[in-house]
């Protein structure tokens, strides 16, 4: 089969989006599938000279996205798509973004009578409320209905945003889920001297916050829950992993956490590992890969009762889910975390044993299906 992929974010610009991408490119290659990644050419790689995009990447203009500037969007070029895929007509086009990028192949893909599916990755719609734009809600979310109800599936990455998306008017959705590498992500990769760095001793409590550090994050309730552990046990120390908007405004607020910037693959999972606690706030996931990342590392997980959590986490056995989007819940997981302190070792164990059988072969199975399907269905 070949597959066209189009997407914003890919590597080397990583984050859980472009890694979920990268791995189901990564798995349908290995199975002897054709994939074609259609995407713009990132900030990082302009900066480094990179200008080999490799032989199944098709690379267009793009512009910086809004409020995140260190990433591109790529521009509406229906024309160069139409061109491409009547040159190396695919078998299905797959769509993960609806930026104007998604949009163009979309049209493309519809004059050429190719079939079109779609991934849902981001709550766009969510985010507008924490920039000043929450007049725009409702528009985006028709937007991204009329987008998605034009392709043959729509896959989403958990069964509780499926329900939503559906009492939203979206069709024919399909479960996609996501799967761990928990061979990279293991509490074998603790590392005492890192710790060090980080001013923590054996028993010192460490908490770590691994994502965007920008304002959908609800950052600033994972930083009251922090100072609430840390007002019960005073060496506990805070480390967060990642970039964005909010870091500046964070670090000068809290100099006193420490800011490890981007981090990837080894370092990312001796950063993981060498914590003890991931509380994460946020309510705008469509999934949340950081949790189970943070699950196969052997983390004591504090997160809200949706997405990844809902699918994963079984509350105060292997990790704790509070009630989601309210702020006492979470507070309250927290004080009760730091009660069951002594239970922590059973719980980080089977935190690791849920992410093992967190596979992405199954992953694999269920995109390979799906486009299959799509491809051989009549127009």
């Amino acid at each position: 089969m070949n597959i066209a992929l189009v997407t914003e974010t890919f590597p080397p610009e990583v984050n859980g989006v472009a890694m979920t991408l990268s791995r189901l490119v990564g798995g349908m290659r290995a199975r002897g599938h054709t994939v074609d990644v259609v995407r713009p050419r990132q900030k990082v790689e302009v900066a480094a000279g990179v200008t080999d995009a490799g032989e199944l990447d098709y690379v267009v203009p793009g512009v910086p996205i809004p409020f995140y500037s260190a990433l591109r969007m790529g521009l509406p070029v229906t024309g160069q798509l139409k061109k491409r895929w009547r040159e190396r007509r695919p078998d299905v086009v797959h769509v993960a973004t609806e930026g104007p990028l998604g949009l163009a192949a979309l049209r493309a893909a519809h004059l050429l009578k190719l079939p079109v599916t779609s991934s849902f990755h981001t709550n766009f719609h969510q985010y507008g409320g924490h920039y000043g734009l929450t007049l725009g809600r409702d528009l985006a979310l028709r937007y991204l209905r009329w987008f998605h109800n034009r392709t043959r599936c729509t896959m989403v990455p958990a069964s509780d945003l499926r329900a939503q998306l559906a009492s939203d008017g979206f069709e024919r959705l399909v479960v996609l889920a996501r799967g761990v590498d928990a061979k990279l992500f293991s509490p074998a990769k603790r590392n005492d001297a890192l710790r060090a760095e980080w001013g923590a001793a054996a028993d010192d409590p460490v908490m770590i916050y691994v994502g965007r550090i920008a304002a959908e994050k609800n950052l600033s309730l994972a930083v009251e829950a922090f100072l609430a552990l840390q007002a019960k046990l005073p060496r506990a120390k805070f480390v967060l992993v990642g970039d964005g908007p909010e870091k500046a405004s964070l670090a000068k607020q809290y100099p006193q956490f420490h800011y490890a910037g981007m981090r990837r693959g080894e370092e990312l999972a001796a950063h993981y590992a060498s914590a003890d606690v991931f509380a994460f706030a946020s309510v705008t996931e469509t999934f949340g890969n950081v949790v189970t990342e943070a699950m196969a590392s052997g983390l004591v997980v504090l997160a809200y009762d949706y997405a990844a959590t809902r699918e994963h986490v079984r509350d105060g056995i292997n990790g704790f889910a509070a009630a989601f989007a309210k702020r006492e819940a979470f507070l309250a997981g927290m004080d009760l975390l730091l009660a069951r302190r002594g239970d922590w070792p059973p719980i980080r164990l089977a935190a690791r044993k849920t992410a093992e059988d967190i596979t992405w072969d199954a992953i694999f199975d269920v995109f390979e299906r799906e486009l299959g399907a799509a491809a051989t269905r009549s127009l």
